[in-house]
C-alpha cells in the first residue's frame, strides 16, 4: 500500500487559517511533517487548527499584500525550524470588482489582487529558492486556479489574470532550478466549498456553479490536500513543472 510519509519535513503552509490551506495543513501534519501555520486575519481559527494537528507546529501571522511582512514571516519560519523542506503558496483572495464601475476602485481591487495573489507568491518563491540552494534542495507547490485557463467572469478578472502569472512562474522556476534539486508544481482547482467561494456562489447561485461539473458535486478542501501531500513527498518529482487541474471534471463537461 503506498504511504505518504513527511515524517522529519517541515512545511509552511501560507493561507491555513481555512479553507483549502487548513485541509493542507492537517493532511500534510496526519502525515508527519511540521507545518508553519500563515494567517493574517482569522487567529481564532488558526489557533484550532494548530491544536488540531499539533506536530510542534507554530502560527505566523504575516499581512502578505505588506513585501516587508512577507521577508519578515519566512526569516521567522526559517529561523524556527532551522531548515524548510517544502513551500505551499494557497493564500489569496478574490475580490468582486465591476469593470464598468469606479475607475479608482477597480484599480485597487487589482493591484490587491495582484499583491496578494501574485506578488506575494512570486517573493515566497524567490525566498525559497535561496533557501532551497543553500540547502541542497526543496519543493513550491502554488495553488492557482482553473480561471488561469479557462478565464473567469468579468467581475474576477484580476482574479483570473493573477492565477495566471503564477502558472508561468511555476514552469518557470521548475526548468530553471531543476538541477540544482527544486521543483515546483500547480495545482488549479474549480470551484471549491470555501468562504472565498461563498459571495460568488450567492450571486450566480448553485445551479449556474454545479452546471460546470462532471461529478455529482461540488469539490471541498479535502479533495485538494492528497495531492499536495503527494507532491510534497518526493514521490512525483519529474513531474516538476506540471499543473494538476482538480476540478471536477469542469473542463471536459
Amino acid at each position: 500500500m503506498l504511504k505518504i510519509d513527511l515524517t522529519g519535513k517541515n512545511i509552511l503552509v501560507t493561507g491555513a487559517s481555512g479553507g483549502i490551506g487548513a485541509a493542507i495543513a492537517k493532511t500534510m501534519a496526519a502525515c508527519g511533517a511540521r507545518i508553519g501555520l500563515h494567517y493574517f486575519q482569522n487567529e481564532e481559527r488558526a489557533k484550532e487548527i494548530q491544536k488540531a494537528i499539533d506536530n510542534n507546529s507554530e502560527l505566523y501571522r504575516a499581512d502578505l499584500a505588506d513585501h516587508t511582512q512577507i521577508a519578515g514571516l519566512f526569516n521567522e519560519v526559517v529561523n524556527d525550524f532551522g531548515q524548510l523542506h517544502v513551500i505551499i503558496n494557497n493564500a489569496g483572495i478574490s475580490l468582486e470588482s465591476d469593470p464598468a464601475g469606479d475607475d479608482m476602485k477597480y484599480l485597487n481591487d487589482w493591484h490587491k489582487t495582484m499583491e496578494v495573489n501574485l506578488n506575494a507568491t512570486g517573493y515566497l518563491c524567490k525566498l525559497a529558492v535561496a533557501h532551497f540552494i543553500e540547502k541542497g534542495g526543496g519543493k513550491i507547490v502554488n495553488i492557482s486556479s482553473r480561471a488561469a485557463f479557462r478565464g473567469d467572469t468579468k467581475e474576477y478578472l484580476a482574479y483570473a489574470a493573477s492565477k495566471g502569472g503564477i502558472i508561468s512562474l511555476t514552469r518557470s522556476i521548475a526548468r530553471a532550478y531543476g538541477k540544482l534539486g527544486i521543483v515546483a508544481f500547480n495545482i488549479a482547482p474549480g470551484f471549491v466549498r470555501t468562504d472565498m467561494a461563498k459571495d460568488f456562489i450567492k450571486n450566480y447561485g448553485d445551479e449556474f456553479v454545479s452546471n460546470d461539473l462532471a461529478l455529482d458535486r461540488l469539490t471541498e478542501p479535502d479533495d485538494i490536500a492528497p495531492m499536495v501531500a503527494f507532491l510534497a513527498s518526493g514521490m512525483a518529482d519529474h513531474a516538476t513543472g506540471c499543473t494538476i487541474d482538480i476540478n471536477a471534471g469542469s473542463y471536459v463537461h
